[in-house]
């Protein structure tokens, strides 16, 4: 019952307060580091335990960077490498020194003054990565570069872990080998991780895929994140670096936005149980007793890291306001601090109220991050244009011009047309066959059941101009024209029908441009049999024209008493009638 009683708690603390959050304009992130702190230890009190929550909740990091990863094909993280090693490695060294001099000049011994530095480099992946995508500046130039020292940070965790590890056995030595064996071994184990994904996942899901059971691949989507993150775990990396290297496998697949679809519930309702045992489990206890202290060390910790990233920033290239915006979102601690510092108080290389203090400055920062963020933002707004900080060029189906639901003869053709004239689309099949057969001749295809609605989420379908609904079965059809009209309402529809009744459904969900099958290719046949008859060109065009118009006047009025058996076959007996007199009366007879 306890289980229960506290899920009930943090669902719904998140359901009142972060809705609050968001209409003051703070966004997610404080509104459940907010609802954590009224329901935790220095709140009302509702859960007394934040540590065995943080335990758990740190899977949803662990999401969010799968999905990160999905975003990113191995074309474009190649693109990353300058930002990634260069601008990365600089940051964390160069911090790590700064707060390191501080911490000796504050009477820590070096050992624990390198460690406190380590912990207070890295900046918080799963903060600043929720942050811009909310504010949707993951894809700009500062997102961008911010995105690659995070990367770097996640990767330096290891060794800097090696390293307190090893001031903590007090052998110097044992710190320049530990660390060049460790580098030699992590290395190792990314070349071969990346070696067999490449080589073992797409075929997996192919074969999951063909068994046709959705549940069944929605199981293997949470395996693939949670068994590679396991994997690196189990092998002295983190679990977020396995699952963002699986997120990246898997980029370029056809799988790959039916694999976001299915992961995106978990990852909101677990990143937000992470930022609500964030707000949980810092000691805030001592910002009562020594405010002061606290929040000049907080202030100094963003303003020292800012001070290193504003200037690194520019040197790499970004120009106008990215660079502030980048050392900004990065000003605060992360979460692997708290992981390296609880590594230096177990080993005796930091004291326990050191260790307090600590934490509670990095979660600080945290909650002041999307504050600082915010007000940024609000004077950029009244100050100037941000004219300098384009968003990134994307490949075709990042930003599509067209959303395409079914690839069969008909969607292809349109498909076809779009290449031609070099705009942009994503296509989605249901098929798995059918999206091997259309791959042989370089078509890209996702696979995805295009009804389900967090698969059109991915997709970008409320970025896309229109959406082609090609899709033969009719109740599928009808399934995401209800979806796409429902929640994407300012996407107009283009719809393929297989028949009259399949037409009047769509029509009835407001689909205006809707194409029955093989009625374009049966009146031309039909003018082509009239030509062959003898029938002069002009005169067998206007029959043709007469007769398409008083079909599409026929479906109108059918559409009227389309709940009425009866009507509908008494509609089409007049209409068969009107047409003859159409026709006698054009004639002249």
């Amino acid at each position: 019952m306890d289980f229960f009683f506290q899920a009930a708690c943090f669902l719904g603390a998140a359901t009142i307060i972060v809705p609050i959050f968001r209409r003051l304009g703070f966004g997610d992130v404080l509104g459940y580091l907010g609802a954590g702190l009224i329901i935790g230890p220095w709140g009302i009190g509702l859960v007394q335990n934040p540590d065995s929550v943080m335990h758990f909740a740190e899977v949803g990091v662990v999401f969010l960077l799968f999905i990160i990863g999905l975003e990113l094909q191995p074309s474009r993280l190649w693109a990353f490498r300058r930002l990634l090693f260069g601008l990365g490695s600089l940051q964390v060294l160069i911090t790590t020194a700064a707060i390191a001099v501080v911490a000796r000049t504050a009477g820590q011994e070096w050992a624990a003054a390198i460690v406190i530095g380590c912990a207070l480099s890295l900046s918080s992946t799963a903060f600043v990565l929720q942050l811009m995508a909310e504010r949707k500046e993951l894809l700009m130039s500062h997102g961008r570069a911010a995105f690659a020292v995070l990367l770097f940070q996640d990767i330096a965790v290891v060794p800097m872990l090696a390293l307190t590890s090893a001031f903590s056995t007090g052998d110097a030595m044992a710190v320049d080998i530990n660390a060049l064996l460790e580098f030699g071994r992590v290395t190792l184990i990314l070349i071969a991780f990346v070696v067999v994904g490449r080589y073992t996942l797409r075929p997996i899901f192919r074969f999951i895929a063909n068994a046709g059971a959705g549940d069944v691949f929605t199981a293997a989507a949470l395996l693939l994140v949670l068994g590679s993150g396991l994997l690196l775990q189990s092998l002295g990396l983190s679990m977020g670096l396995g699952a963002f290297l699986a997120g990246v496998l898997v980029a370029d697949s056809e799988f790959r936005h039916q694999l976001e679809a299915d992961i995106l519930p978990f990852k909101g309702l677990l990143l937000g149980l992470f930022f609500m045992a964030v707000g949980m489990a810092a000691n805030f206890g001592l910002l009562l007793t020594e405010p002061l202290l606290i929040l000049a060390a907080t202030a100094g910790l963003m303003l020292c890291k800012w001070v290193i990233l504003y200037p690194l920033g520019r040197a790499f290239g970004l120009k106008g306001t990215a660079p502030r915006r980048m050392a900004l979102v990065l000003c605060q601690g992360g979460e692997f601090a708290f992981v390296i510092l609880a590594t230096a108080l177990t080993g005796d290389l930091v004291a326990r109220n050191i260790y307090d203090f600590l934490v509670l400055v990095v979660t600080i920062s945290m909650v002041m991050t999307p504050v600082v963020v915010t007000i940024e933002a609000r004077l950029r707004e009244r100050t100037a244009s941000d004219s300098d900080d384009r968003p990134y060029d994307k490949i075709d189906d990042d930003e599509p011009h067209v959303v395409v639901a079914g690839f069969g003869r008909f969607g292809q053709v349109v498909a076809r047309v779009l290449t031609a004239q070099g705009i942009p689309y994503t296509a989605l099949d249901a098929s798995p066959a059918q999206i091997d057969f259309v791959g042989q001749f370089g078509n890209k295809v996702y696979y995805g059941d295009a009804s389900q609605l967090h698969l059109l989420h991915a997709a970008k379908t409320s970025e896309a101009k229109l959406f082609v609904l090609a899709v033969a079965d009719m109740e599928e059809s009808v399934k995401i024209a209800e979806q796409v009209t429902e929640h994407f309402p300012g996407v107009k529809i283009y719809a393929r029908a297989r028949n009259r009744v399949h037409a009047l459904a769509l029509r009835e969900l407001g689909c205006e441009i809707i194409m029955r099958d093989t009625l374009l290719s049966s009146l031309y046949v039909a003018e082509q049999v009239l030509l062959g008859l003898g029938f002069e060109q002009a005169n067998a065009k206007r029959v043709i024209d007469i007769f398409t118009r008083h079909d599409e006047e026929t479906l109108d009025q059918q559409f009227a008493v389309r709940d009425d058996a009866d009507a509908l076959v008494q509609t089409a007996v007049d209409s068969a009638e009107e047409l003859k007199f159409l026709f006698e009366a054009d004639t002249g007879r």
